[in-house]
């Protein structure tokens, strides 16, 4: 059988499992991660402190800068679902980055131009919010424009860029994990560039010069990207996924009142000689049996796409579904993580932060956990996974699902961490408020919680990655910033409770959280609510960890060759696997590999 031309359409929304020679590996994603170091420049250190140019600048009120900034994230991360769902559906990965990549440039020019001519800035008015007329479309469409351009582009990058390896493949699958570590470290090491170097240009020579740069980065980040294309494994996109959903769900509903049959095999699925497609198939399994019913073909039926569903397409559905409380348990440690860009960069305000010398802007304080992190990815990566993949098996070393349940134990250690540090900052403040503790205390909080965001972040989108079903993977990656985006949304909502039902118990009358000044409020006491929040949190990740059922793909190779005459079974059991338990079907990829080297 003579190999097909990239492009064409294959499956449904996967990609060319041909091996090309010249494409897809770590070539091809470091031109990824050039371009997700250059734009993170920018977009991190403006998240850190744009609230000081809502202020200074757009004369927005505290509580409004703050906000703002706080739903510019939230949006930016949610909006990354768009991104993916497109890039699954309508477009190619890299025709969505280019769309939206475009539109991303587009913003940062009408910040820059906005922030550049005083005219196009509001005057003081003494409200809350003085944006009003074109100046106030001006602004708010910029940022409308920017948390599409980057949340699309986050929607779509990273799926593409695991698209390079094959995580069937022996080799490709250990490289699948650490194509993900590379690029956690590209991301932090542009933002660590971007909190430090742009943070004080914007703050000290003029914030229009900061975006200016962010511009500049973001630009020749796409242009390095673009020019990654020939080195490329591009996928088609093929049936929207929320049509797949919907029909399994409508199909169930009709079939409700038909009786499982109690051998599973005897449910829908296409073998191989009845169709040319190479979907993979997936083995059923025994969770929401109840969504079974749509693989139900009544013996009066015409078998078509909204009269039965294969077991194929039913498990996809189920995987969905297993995601979500797990989606939903790491949604807290995203809320902890925003809390520590907010309060700690106020609690570094009143600290003692000079270097000899030289003084470190506050909104620089984030760049500890990002220094944290760009000195532990490789150690990790070159490290940790080799002797632990030793010990179980696994091409990441551990599971996905273990990898997030260290990160969350770490969050836990953190913001004890953070309560003890804001324990004793405030009690040398009122004691010697002239006297400081010095900022170098925020970096164990920050150190730690760098650790464990870089154990979660890339848990997750592995996690959401591997177990998806082919033609929904950026939509799943797109999970993990869905997460992120709810933890800053929460984190708002958080605050508000908080003040609104301490402030009816306390003697002052005043919540926690009320006031501007940290040494009249009782942070620490919000960090230990957190904690222990958090440690509720993770018991309830551990059951939804340990229930969830990693998919499993029919072993059988779904390509025939010609003149082969081989059937797909239609369904196989998966047996439960633990959290504390390597993924199997990762555990024989390694196990594959040294069986296949006297083969090559």
């Amino acid at each position: 059988m003579c190999c097909q031309e990239e492009g064409t359409k294959l499956e449904y929304n996967s990609v060319s499992s041909y091996k090309i020679k010249g494409k897809g590996g770590f070539r091809a994603s470091s031109f990824i991660y050039g371009f997700v170091g250059l734009d993170n420049i920018g977009f991190v250190a403006n998240m850190v402190s744009m609230v000081l140019y809502f202020s200074f600048k757009m004369h927005l009120d505290l509580s409004g800068s703050a906000n703002t900034v706080t739903n510019l994230l939230g949006s930016t991360y949610l909006l990354s679902i768009i991104g993916g769902f497109i890039s699954d559906t309508y477009l190619s990965r890299f025709h969505t980055i280019l769309i939206f990549g475009t539109a991303e440039i587009l913003a940062w020019t009408l910040m820059t131009i906005q922030a550049r001519y005083s005219s196009l800035q509001p005057q003081v008015c003494g409200k809350s919010n003085c944006l009003e007329g074109g100046i106030g479309l001006l602004f708010y469409g910029s940022l409308c424009l920017l948390a599409l351009g980057t949340g699309g582009v986050r929607g779509a990058l990273p799926a593409l860029g695991a698209d390079q390896f094959d995580h069937k493949d022996p080799n490709e699958a250990k490289a699948l994990g650490r194509y993900f570590n590379w690029l956690l470290l590209s991301s932090v090491s542009g933002s660590a560039i971007g909190v430090t170097v742009v943070v004080w240009v914007s703050t000290n020579k003029g914030w229009w010069i900061g975006f200016l740069i962010s511009l500049v980065g973001t630009f020749l980040g796409f242009l390095i990207f673009v020019f990654g294309k020939p080195f490329y494994r591009l996928q088609v996109p093929g049936e929207s996924p929320l049509t797949r959903i919907l029909q399994v769900i409508k199909v169930a509903i009709r079939n409700r009142k038909l009786q499982l049959p109690e051998n599973s095999e005897e449910l829908y699925e296409i073998n191989v000689k009845e169709s040319d497609s190479l979907e993979p198939k997936i083995a059923h399994t025994n969770q929401f049996r109840y969504l079974d019913k749509a693989a139900i073909l009544p013996k009066t039926v015409e078998p078509t796409q909204w009269t039965v569903c294969t077991v194929t397409k039913v498990e996809e559905v189920k995987i969905l579904t297993r995601m979500l409380p797990i989606i939903a348990s790491t949604i807290l440690m995203n809320t902890c993580l925003a809390q520590l860009q907010t309060f700690s960069v106020q609690q570094g305000y009143r600290m003692n932060r000079h270097f000899g010398s030289f003084e470190v802007p506050a909104p620089s304080v984030p760049v500890i956990p990002l220094l944290f992190m760009c000195i532990l990815i490789p150690i990790y990566d070159f490290v940790f996974v080799p002797f632990a993949r030793k010990i179980t098996n696994h091409p990441s070393g551990i599971t996905q699902l273990q990898r997030v349940g260290v990160g969350l134990v770490l969050s836990i250690i953190s913001m004890g961490i953070a309560a003890l540090v804001e324990i004793k900052r405030k009690h040398q403040s009122l004691k010697n408020p002239l006297e400081p503790i010095h900022v170098f205390w925020l970096s164990f909080q920050y150190g730690i919680f760098g650790i464990a965001d870089m154990f979660t972040l890339v848990g997750m989108l592995e996690f959401f990655y591997k177990e998806a079903p082919a033609g929904m993977r950026s939509l799943s990656t797109s999970f993990t910033w869905i997460s992120l985006s709810f933890g800053y949304y929460l984190s708002s909502v958080f605050v508000d409770i908080i003040n609104s039902v301490t402030k009816r118990f306390s003697q002052s009358k005043k919540g926690w959280l009320a006031g501007q000044d940290l040494d009249q409020n009782n942070l620490q006491l919000f960090y230990w609510f957190l904690a222990i929040l958090s440690c509720l949190n993770f018991i309830n990740y551990l059951y939804w960890a340990s229930w969830y059922k990693y998919k499993s793909d029919d072993k059988l190779d779904t390509k025939p060759k010609s003149g082969d005459n081989v059937t797909l079974p239609k369904s196989a059991s998966v047996s439960r696997v633990p959290f504390l338990k390597a993924n199997e079907n990762d555990a024989a990829v390694v196990t594959a590999e040294v069986s296949s080297i006297g083969h090559k």
